[in-house]
C-alpha cells in the first residue's frame, strides 16, 4: 500500500505533462498585406507580398475602412493617428507613413509595438500633440509647406509614453474612412491587421483596410 501511495505524484505530474503536451499554443495574430485575388462571400484569398496566397474569413460584423488621399497640414494638434517609422541616424524614429484615424476609431491600437512593415519597424498609435510640444509647428502649415516638408517632428502622446517621429516629405500620408464590403474586390490592395488563427487553420479577420482611388493602404 505505501508502494503504490508513493507513485500517485508520479501520476499526477504525467497527467498534467500529458495535457501540456495536448494543449498547443494559440498562434500570435498576424498582420497580412497583399492584393485580393478572389472574393467568395465572406472568405478572401490574398495574393501576398511574397507571392503566396492566404485565405481569410471575414468575420460577419468585420469592420471595413478605405483609405484616401491627405496631407502634413490634415495632421492637427489633437489628431489620433497612427505612424510606422524605423530609427533614424539621429536616434529619431523616421515615418515611413501616417495614418489619421476618425474620431470613431479614436484609440484603436493605441500604444508603441514592433511593427513588421520592414525591418526593425515600429508602430506608434496616439495623438499628436498640442503645438507647444511639437517641434517646427504644426508639421507644415507653420512652415508654409504642404508638400516638400523635410525635418518636422510630430510628438505622439500615447497611454504610457511619447514619440517623437520626423514626417518628410517620402512619408505616406493618408486618412481612413468608412468603407464597404462592395471595395472588397480582385486587384484592390489590402491590409489586415492582427488575423487570428481558428481552430482549423484558417485565419480569421475583423478589421480590413483596402485601397481606393490607386492608393494603398501603407501601413
Amino acid at each position: 500500500m505505501k508502494h503504490s501511495v508513493r507513485n500517485y505524484p508520479i501520476f499526477a505530474v504525467a497527467g498534467i505533462f500529458a495535457l501540456s503536451v495536448a494543449a498547443p499554443a494559440a498562434s500570435p495574430p498576424m498582420n497580412v498585406r497583399g492584393t485580393i485575388a478572389q472574393v467568395d462571400g465572406n472568405t478572401i484569398d490574398i495574393k501576398e507580398r511574397d507571392g503566396g496566397v492566404a485565405k481569410i474569413h471575414l468575420a460577419d460584423n468585420a469592420k471595413i475602412v478605405s483609405v484616401a488621399k491627405a496631407s502634413l497640414s490634415d495632421i492637427k494638434p489633437g489628431s489620433f493617428i497612427g505612424t510606422a517609422a524605423t530609427p533614424g541616424t539621429d536616434g529619431k524614429l523616421q515615418a515611413i507613413e501616417v495614418h489619421i484615424f476618425p474620431e470613431s476609431m479614436r484609440g484603436t491600437g493605441e500604444g508603441n509595438r514592433a511593427w513588421d512593415l520592414t525591418p526593425k519597424s515600429s508602430m506608434t498609435n496616439g495623438m499628436a500633440a498640442p503645438k507647444s510640444s511639437m517641434t517646427n509647428g504644426t508639421v507644415a502649415q507653420e512652415n508654409n509647406k504642404v508638400n516638400g516638408v523635410e525635418g518636422n517632428n510630430v510628438t505622439v502622446n500615447f497611454n504610457g509614453g511619447t514619440k517623437i517621429v520626423t514626417v518628410t516629405s517620402d512619408t505616406k500620408v493618408v486618412t481612413l474612412v468608412p468603407g464597404d464590403r462592395s471595395e472588397l474586390k480582385p486587384n484592390a490592395k489590402i491590409f489586415i491587421p492582427a488575423a487570428t488563427r481558428t481552430p482549423d487553420g484558417a485565419l480569421e479577420a475583423n478589421r480590413v483596410t483596402v485601397g481606393k482611388d490607386g492608393i494603398p493602404p501603407p501601413m
